[in-house]
């Protein structure tokens, strides 16, 4: 089920994306008076298609070969390395026969489809559910094996500075533009004495092999309700009371209370809990329970589900302020400029060598991953892993690679500044060495996809 799961929301992923992309293209070369044959989303080699149908002068498809897709504009030297018009003087409808100007614009429709997409995605999360802030007062989180446990975090740890500045919220300090940046330091609150981490330089490639932060606010384990008839409620365990402890071993965090439980199922296991009578007027929070509370031991077996029946109190420091359609706006532009900045440097790396390569790039098995990962968290998690991904594409494409959009547009370029056209021969050529690398590519990443998932 969880494969069928990722090639769905996989699937649908590079559907939209490249629907997008391609749009964009499409969009451009039809303002110009371009001629448009095809537009696929999908590859249709060896003439396998889902569905096609010819509309006017542009046949529309699916085809078989999920990943990506393309549109062909006459007169133009592009993937389908279609050498039909050779030899003959360019149309008025053709790609070549067009102002340089107009060509640029097309190559850069899909990028910036991409880029636009993103933005919207931003805008319409940050205008439907407002700006959340967390408090940096709420301390950590920190998983086992994380790249913060070995930056020396611990859970109970409270941020207050990151690279010297002060924080407010824990969407500050998990900003991942700190996570691109030469170096980084977090100044943490233990015991009351302040203390400085100082963060890998590889910190972006090991959160990408992990495909987790490992650090978040904590959610101590308050009891919200012990349903009835089931075993918690059976043992004595209270609503509101808080857990502290299972066999013995000291618990903060709701996910660890929840991990244990589950490993136990139909195993007797013992339960450590605290409980305040609650008096009306009087703020009672996990700290004055663990503090001041009666300290109650129940033996508890798990069903066969590994649940004992008990619901999350959410008690995170959360505020969440409403935002108007223009400071939406301004918020999704300002945060497809932040993560389009933050990608390139992210690829920097990668080309330098700060960052693995292997560990940082992902192929389709761990795009379909993710994907799949993100559509379980919700909603908004897909989005905003889609806006992400619309905003890699971008990118790469944007490279000044031949067969990519990016080499194309510099191909042009160069012909508006020669001042003629480069020979249809040395094209074929450039377009053809694109090509093979980019395939060579492809395969090195799926093969990197299936040693390193």
């Amino acid at each position: 089920m969880d494969f069928l799961s990722s090639v769905f929301f996989f699937i649908v992923a590079i559907f939209i994306l490249v629907t997008a992309h391609e749009l964009g293209h499409f969009l451009t070369a039809k303002l110009f008076g371009m001629r448009v044959d095809k537009f696929y989303i999908g590859f249709d080699f060896w003439e396998k298609r889902i569905w096609r149908k010819k509309i006017g002068e542009t046949e529309y498809g699916i085809g078989v070969f999920p990943l990506g897709g393309y549109v062909k504009i006459a007169g133009m030297v592009d993937e389908s390395l279609d050498t039909n018009f050779q030899g003959s003087d360019p149309q008025p409808w053709e790609f070549r026969a067009k102002p340089v100007w107009q060509r640029l614009i097309v190559l850069a429709g899909g990028v910036t489809m991409n880029l636009i997409l993103a933005a919207v995605i931003f805008f319409g999360i940050t205008f439907v559910l407002g700006e959340a802030r967390t408090s940096v007062n709420t301390p950590a989180f920190v998983e086992k094996g994380s790249v913060f446990e070995t930056m020396g975090m611990k859970t109970g740890d409270r941020l207050q500075l990151a690279n010297g500045k002060k924080l407010e919220s824990w969407e500050e300090a998990l900003d991942p533009e700190l996570f691109i940046t030469p170096s980084l330091n977090y100044t943490i609150l233990r015991d009351q004495q302040s203390i400085t981490l100082k963060a890998p330089s590889n910190i972006l490639s090991t959160i990408n092999e992990t495909q987790s932060l490992g650090i978040r606010p904590i959610v101590p384990p308050l009891i919200d309700e012990a349903l009835e008839n089931m075993p918690a409620q059976k043992a004595g365990i209270q609503s509101g009371g808080l857990i502290t402890a299972i066999n013995g071993k000291t618990v903060s965090d709701w996910t660890e209370v929840v991990g244990i439980i589950s490993a136990h199922a139909a195993k007797p296991i013992s339960i450590t809990w605290h409980y305040l009578k609650p008096v009306e007027g009087e703020k009672i929070t996990a700290a004055r329970i663990r503090t001041e509370g009666k300290i109650f031991i129940a033996t508890v077996t798990p069903n066969e589900s590994g649940k004992i029946g008990i619901s999350l109190k959410q008690t995170l420091v959360t505020e969440r302020r409403k935002v108007g359609i223009t400071e939406s706006m301004v918020s999704g532009v300002n945060q497809t400029w932040k993560m389009s900045a933050m990608t390139v440097q992210g690829f920097a790396k990668i080309f330098t060598g700060k960052e693995d390569f292997r560990k940082s790039v992902g192929g389709p098995i761990k795009i379909a991953k993710i994907a799949s990962q993100s559509a379980e968290q919700g909603p908004v998690s897909f989005l905003f892993f889609l806006a992400m991904l619309s905003i890699s594409l971008a990118i790469i494409n944007i490279l000044p690679v031949p067969a990519l959009d990016g080499g194309q547009f510099v191909l042009n370029a160069f012909e508006g500044i020669i001042r003629r056209e480069i020979p249809f021969e040395i094209k074929m050529r450039i377009q053809q060495i694109g090509m093979a690398l980019l395939l060579s590519l492809f395969a090195y990443i799926l093969i990197n996809d299936l040693f390193n998932p």
